[in-house]
C-alpha cells in the first residue's frame, strides 16, 4: 500500500480521533493509547483491505473497542468498564457513527477538547502550549517557535504542565456554558497558532500546510457559531480568512516563496476577502475594548483592498501597528511594525527600530529578525553587512522555501 493515503489520514484525523476518544473513554492517557492502537491496527489491515470510506469512524471504533477489551481484562477496573459500557450503549443509540460531530452546543469534539484543555488552573502559555501539542498535534519544535523559545525549554514546560495536571487532579471535563468566557483567550490563541503553523510551517519542504489552515478556519467558524457576535472571535476569523485568501499566490510553481509585493493579485480569493472585510467591520465597530485580532485583521484588510503594491496605505498600516503594540507588545509585532515603518519613513529609521529590538537580546536567534535586518541593510546599500545577516538567517531557518529565498538574496548581492 502506498503510505501517502495513510499519512494523509493521520495528518487530517489524528487530532479529531483523539478528541472523540477522550470524550468516549473519559481519560486522556487512555485515549492516547487507544489512538495509537487504532493507527497500528490500520497499518496492519489497510494495506490489504484498503482505507475505509469513513476512516475517522473506523479508527475511533477500533481504538475504543481495544481499550474496552483491555479494561475488561483488568478486574481492578471493573467498575470503570461498567460505566464505559453504559456510555457506549448511550453513544450507539444517540450517535451510530462515533466519528461524526456531536450535535451539542460545541458541534465538534476537537473544539470541545480545546476548551477542556484550556483550564484556568494553568497559566495561559501552558494552556496553549499543551493544547497545541496534545490536541492539535503540532510538533514540540512548532510549539516552541510559537512562543519564541528553544525546543528543549518548551519540552520542559510541557512536562511541568502535565505534572501539574496530575498532581493537582485537574479534571478533563467539558466546561459548562457559563465557564466558556474564562477560557476564550486560550482557545483563540490555540486556533490562531494552528493557523500560523499552517500559513508558514516551522520546518520541512512546503511553506503552507493547507490542512492546518483549513482546520483552524473550520474551528473558527464553529467558535463563532458557539459564541456569536464576539468581536475577538470575528476578528480572528476575519484575520485567518484574509491571510488565507492569498494562498494560491504565495507559492510559485516550483514551490518558492512569492513575496506579497510580487504576488499576482488576480489569484487572491475575492469571496474570502469579501467575507473577511465584512467581519473586520463588525469586529471594529463592536462596543467595548478593541481586540488585537481585529486590529491585525484590519491590517490584513488594507493589504487585501490594495489593487496593486503602490496603492497600499502604509501610513494607516503603521498607525494600526502602533495600536497593536499597545494591546500586544510582543517582539514579533515590533518587528512587523518596523517593516511597515520602512515603507513610510525609509529603511534607515526602520533599522534603528530593529537594532533596538535586537539589543534586548531575547530575540537574537529568531531567523526572521536577521532576514528583516538583511533586507533593510540591502536597501541602504550596505551590501557586506546585508550578506552577513542573510547568512545568519539561512543558518537558522529550517523551512526549505525560506532557505531558498535567503540563498537567492545572497546570490543577488554578489558578495561570494
Amino acid at each position: 500500500m502506498d503510505p501517502a493515503p495513510f499519512e494523509a489520514v493521520f495528518r487530517q484525523e489524528a487530532g479529531r480521533v483523539l478528541a472523540t476518544l477522550i470524550r468516549l473513554l473519559g481519560d486522556f492517557e487512555l485515549a492516547e493509547e487507544a489512538r495509537q492502537e487504532a493507527f497500528a491496527t490500520a497499518l496492519e489491515q489497510w494495506p490489504a483491505a484498503g482505507v475505509p470510506s469513513n476512516p475517522r469512524a473506523w479508527l475511533i471504533n477500533v481504538g475504543r473497542n481495544r481499550m474496552i477489551d483491555r479494561i475488561r481484562r483488568q478486574a481492578l477496573f471493573r467498575s470503570k468498564i461498567l460505566h464505559l459500557e453504559r456510555a457506549d450503549a448511550d453513544t450507539r443509540a444517540a450517535d451510530p457513527a462515533p466519528g461524526d460531530e456531536n450535535e451539542d452546543a460545541f458541534g465538534d469534539d476537537r473544539l470541545r477538547l480545546i476548551f477542556t484543555c484550556c483550564h484556568p488552573a494553568l497559566g495561559i502559555e501552558s494552556q496553549v502550549a499543551l493544547t497545541l501539542r496534545t490536541v492539535c498535534g503540532l510538533s514540540t519544535e512548532a510549539v516552541a517557535r510559537a512562543f519564541l523559545v528553544g525546543e528543549e525549554a518548551m519540552s520542559q514546560r510541557l512536562v511541568r504542565a502535565q505534572r501539574k495536571i496530575r498532581e493537582a487532579g485537574i479534571p478533563y471535563e467539558t466546561p459548562e456554558p457559563p465557564m466558556l468566557d474564562e477560557r476564550i483567550d486560550g482557545v483563540l490563541a490555540v486556533i490562531y497558532l494552528v493557523f500560523t503553523e499552517g500559513y508558514a510551517a516551522t520546518s520541512g519542504t512546503d511553506l503552507i500546510r493547507t490542512e492546518l489552515c483549513s482546520e483552524a478556519i473550520r474551528l473558527g467558524r464553529l467558535l463563532d457559531a458557539l459564541l456569536p457576535n464576539r468581536p475577538q472571535v470575528r476578528g480572528l476569523l476575519a484575520l485567518m480568512l484574509l491571510h488565507d485568501s492569498r494562498r494560491q499566490a504565495r507559492i510559485s510553481p516550483a514551490g518558492d516563496i512569492v513575496l506579497l509585493e510580487e504576488q499576482d493579485r488576480t489569484l487572491w480569493d475575492q469571496m474570502q476577502i469579501r467575507e473577511g472585510l465584512a467581519m473586520v467591520e463588525e469586529a471594529l465597530r463592536a462596543p467595548g475594548p478593541v481586540s488585537p485580532y481585529a486590529v491585525q485583521a484590519a491590517i490584513a484588510a488594507l493589504h487585501a483592498q490594495a489593487p496593486h503594491r503602490a496603492a497600499t496605505d502604509w501610513r494607516q498600516i503603521v498607525g494600526l501597528y502602533e495600536v497593536l503594540l499597545r494591546l500586544q507588545p510582543t517582539p514579533v509585532v515590533e518587528l512587523n511594525h518596523a517593516v511597515a515603518v520602512s515603507m513610510v519613513d525609509g529603511p534607515a529609521r526602520a533599522l534603528d527600530l530593529v537594532d533596538s529590538l535586537a539589543a534586548r537580546g531575547s530575540f537574537d536567534d529568531y531567523y526572521l529578525l536577521a532576514g528583516v535586518r538583511a533586507n533593510l541593510l540591502q536597501r541602504l546599500g550596505r551590501t557586506q553587512e546585508a550578506a552577513q545577516e542573510y547568512r545568519a538567517a539561512l543558518a537558522r531557518a529550517k523551512l526549505e522555501p525560506e532557505r531558498r529565498l535567503f540563498a537567492r538574496r545572497l546570490v543577488e548581492l554578489g558578495t561570494d
